[in-house]
């Protein structure tokens, strides 16, 4: 069954989800394992297998992140449109560094709005390892 539901990052309906304005949520892990869900903007690149998430340094979910180390930690994040929705699943970093922030912020525009001026801006970048969803034909 679960196969069903799993996706081509090529797939033309992934591309059209993720041209339309969605919020998502995401899902990191506290140091006591335990789910930490926000909704946040998110960006996907299937050429490099990448999602993005743009948020500040001092955020709960950054700080989960980071406390992963360079290996990363496994995350979801989930739009829902309706009945309609879509998960990425992947092993999330973070990014410091001017060019990831600077590349995560043009992207995020794209999609949403410029976002706001944020010295403190970081970036959880995601390596896709699976999608899930049910999206329209």
């Amino acid at each position: 069954m679960a196969g069903r539901h799993r996706l081509d990052p090529h797939d033309e309906r992934v591309a059209r989800f993720f041209a339309d304005r969605h919020l998502a949520t995401l899902t990191t892990p506290r140091a006591d394992g335990t789910p930490h869900v926000v909704p946040v903007g998110v960006t996907f690149d299937p050429a490099a297998r990448l999602a993005r998430v743009i948020t500040s340094a001092g955020s709960a979910k950054a700080r989960h992140v980071a406390a992963a180390g360079p290996d990363g930690v496994p995350v979801a994040v989930c739009q829902v449109d309706g009945r309609w929705w879509l998960t990425v699943e992947g092993r999330a970093v973070l990014r410091r560094d001017p060019e990831s922030v600077a590349e995560a912020e043009r992207r995020y525009a794209e999609r949403y709005r410029m976002p706001r001026p944020n010295p403190e801006r970081v970036v959880i970048e995601i390596a896709v390892t699976g999608l899930l969803g049910s999206l329209p034909g």
